[in-house]
């Protein structure tokens, strides 16, 4: 149990600090802010020349320091005959140093801290103020800087990827550059965020050629190979198709000693094809999951799938898995729940009823944090209030969710209004975006099939849509405090549920 916390504590403070960035395909997650956003959400935007050098200070501390501004561009209207500004500075004062400076409140500016420029960041900042929001020819221009010689380039150029719609890949499949691709994918010395979004670019431009460098990767006992391996295993299926999903159970669906984290890959990718692609039939999927019922210390990873794809072919399974669960297994029993309370069978009911007098706890843990009802649910009377100790026992397992990238207030409202309407508010509405996130923990897996069991029951939008990232200094400001106090207010309420020595319940 307390190894559980631990994972569990982790993943709440991992969400508190993702949330607010922008993702919306089940793979994706962008570094930081682009340059482009940044110029977006601020007044003033320019290139200065360092012309006053300030002193030498204590190691780390900032100095106020002079600028020329060289180039305007954004805010010409805010700055009028300004010809200087001043700006905090750290790092050694060299004359002549050109760097982006960025300012907000144009009644009293204030001025970010510099951001140093080489040359080629200059010649970057000024096309990229002149190309379109949307199209080919804004991502030509990025994929030419895709693992550029200035890492600052390279870092802003995938971000402009990562934040891109699923369907620009598609779009520019045509000036895709294919060898260079398969180049960096092969560089192990790549990060895996980078590699994640090459092998999604594979999967666009790619042939049945790829497929062997591609196997030998997945087989590989080298796990610097496998970085990535959720978007490798989703590129190896989109150039496979069904012919490949055999290799993916052997290797990690049905293969019992597979780590967790590539099982946790092969289920993302399966679960990828089933919502986003046509290229696998679903009941072939679907086949492919059903080897994780096996496995019953990871079958409520799929759980929800099942009821979101409406396979109401395991009910009997899952009811077996639920009277057999114990300690290793016991986080399976609330996913079983929630599917029958969707499964639309007239035997769910009765099922619902019998389980309940074998683990009434999980009945209240699963009507808790998922009041709706459904025809098989049994009715409870409006008397019987839940202890706040169990609210938010029950927002803890739903809540670490690092795939969705969503603030835990924000999941809590939405879950908690009956048949809510939800919907997509990522920077590009709907819209997929091109690369795959990093894989996530134990405790996050566990939780991810609740969030897509909502959205079946319901009928609501896709449950993996984040929240747009904030603008503005004051916006900034609290999305970042706000989930971190919540996070420790969660946190200290867990511990003290689970320490009490009265209480059984197994988060």
């Amino acid at each position: 149990m307390l190894g559980r916390l631990m994972i569990l504590c982790g993943t709440l403070v991992s969400t508190a600090a993702f949330a607010g960035s922008l993702s919306a395909c089940p793979f994706c997650a962008a570094v930081s802010q682009t340059f482009a956003q940044e110029i977006e959400s601020m007044d003033t935007a320019v290139i200065a020349k360092l012309v006053d050098v300030p002193e030498a200070t204590t190691a780390g501390a900032g100095v106020e320091a002079k600028f020329e501004i060289v180039q305007i561009l954004k805010g010409k209207e805010h700055l009028k005959e300004t010809k200087t500004i001043d700006s905090l500075y750290y790092g050694e004062g060299r004359k002549g140093r050109l760097f982006l400076i960025l300012g907000t409140e144009p009644e009293n500016m204030m001025w970010s801290t510099p951001t140093l420029l080489t040359d080629r960041g200059v010649t970057y900042l000024n096309e990229l103020i002149k190309l379109p929001a949307t199209g080919n020819e804004r991502y030509v221009f990025f994929q030419d800087y895709l693992e550029d010689q200035d890492e600052m380039l390279a870092r802003d150029a995938y971000d402009e990827f990562a934040n891109a719609p699923y369907s620009v890949l598609h779009d520019l499949k045509p000036e895709m550059k294919h060898d260079q691709l398969v180049a960096w994918i092969e560089n192990l010395d790549i990060a895996a965020n980078r590699r994640r979004l090459y092998f999604t670019m594979l999967g666009v431009c790619g042939s049945e050629k790829d497929l062997p460098m591609l196997e030998k990767m997945l087989t590989s006992d080298d796990s610097r190979s496998k970085q990535g391996l959720d978007a490798l295993i989703g590129c190896y299926l989109t150039l496979s198709g069904a012919d490949g999903l055999p290799l993916i159970e052997k290797q990690f669906l049905a293969n019992k000693e597979a780590e967790y984290a590539d099982t946790y890959a092969a289920i993302m990718a399966l679960r990828f094809h089933g919502t986003e692609t046509d290229v696998i039939p679903k009941d072939k999927l679907l086949n492919s999951l059903h080897l994780m019922l096996d496995r019953p210390a990871l079958a409520d990873l799929v759980i929800a799938d099942f009821a979101r794809w409406e396979d109401w072919s395991v009910v009997d399974r899952l009811v077996k898995l639920f009277k057999e669960a114990d300690e290793e297994t016991s986080w399976v029993r609330v996913p079983v729940i929630r599917y029958l309370m969707a499964c639309p069978k007239p035997e769910a009911k009765k099922y619902l009823e019998e389980l309940e007098k074998i683990d009434p706890d999980a009945m209240k843990r699963a009507q808790t944090f998922f009041p709706f009802q459904s025809q098989a649910v049994p009715a409870r009377p409006d008397s019987k209030k839940r202890p706040k100790d169990e609210e938010l026992l029950a927002m803890a397992e739903v809540a670490p969710q690092l795939e969705d990238d969503n603030q835990v207030a924000s999941e809590a409202e939405s879950l908690s209004i009956d048949k809510a309407d939800t919907t997509e508010a990522t920077e590009r509405p709907g819209e997929q975006t091109a690369m795959a996130k990093p894989t996530i923990t134990r405790a996050a897996g566990s939780s991810d099939g609740d969030r897509a069991l909502a959205a079946a029951i319901t009928g609501t939008a896709n449950p993996n849509q984040a929240t747009t990232s904030s603008v503005g200094i004051l916006q900034r400001i609290l999305s970042t405090t706000i989930p971190v106090l919540m996070t420790f207010g969660l946190i200290l309420a867990i511990s003290g549920i689970l320490w009490n020595p009265g209480n059984k319940t197994s988060v």
